[in-house]
């Protein structure tokens, strides 16, 4: 079995790379894409005359290097990046008005980008139609909104306490 590897290195190399591969695209850890790099250069290295001790410790130092010296790299800019909200989730911090007056006991109604929404008070209070409400959530397909003057009053009320 030694020989059969040794007499084929680029092809075992070639199998460390893919199998390091395979797994980076089951965890997304972001560590074995690294030592599939370093099968990659080994794999050029084996087309020399080294011995396979070298080219594994060709393949273990450049792999740990890569690992060390750019992994918390590329996990800092993908973390980074700021996550878009979409769909239902952009309307979150909307102003809107209310279409149809909330009750404690029934639903009201806003209207956003031309679409109807059935509205709850995010507190359980009652707010009156055309008044600007925010929204500050969502439950199932229902809009919570708070009345725009709860929202100003209660951060002014945090910047008188500072």
């Amino acid at each position: 079995m030694t020989d059969l590897i040794v007499n084929n290195l680029p092809w075992f190399w070639v199998t460390v790379m893919l199998a390091c591969i395979v797994i980076e695209s089951l965890t997304f850890s972001l560590t074995t894409i690294w030592f599939a790099c370093g099968a990659l250069l080994t794999i050029f290295v084996s087309m020399t005359p080294l011995s396979f001790r070298w080219q594994l410790l060709v393949f273990a130092v450049v792999s740990f290097i890569l690992l060390v010296m750019t992994r918390p790299l590329v996990v800092k800019k993908t973390a980074a990046k700021k996550q878009l909200r979409t769909n239902v989730d952009a309307l979150i911090g909307k102003e809107v008005p209310l279409i149809k007056a909330i009750t404690p006991f029934d639903k009201g109604e806003i209207r956003y980008n031309g679409t109807l929404w059935s509205a709850q008070s995010t507190d359980g209070t009652a707010i009156a139609k055309n008044t600007v409400c925010r929204i500050t959530g969502i439950q199932g397909n229902t809009i919570l909104v708070l009345p725009l003057e709860n929202t100003v009053s209660a951060q002014n009320g945090r910047e008188k306490n500072k």
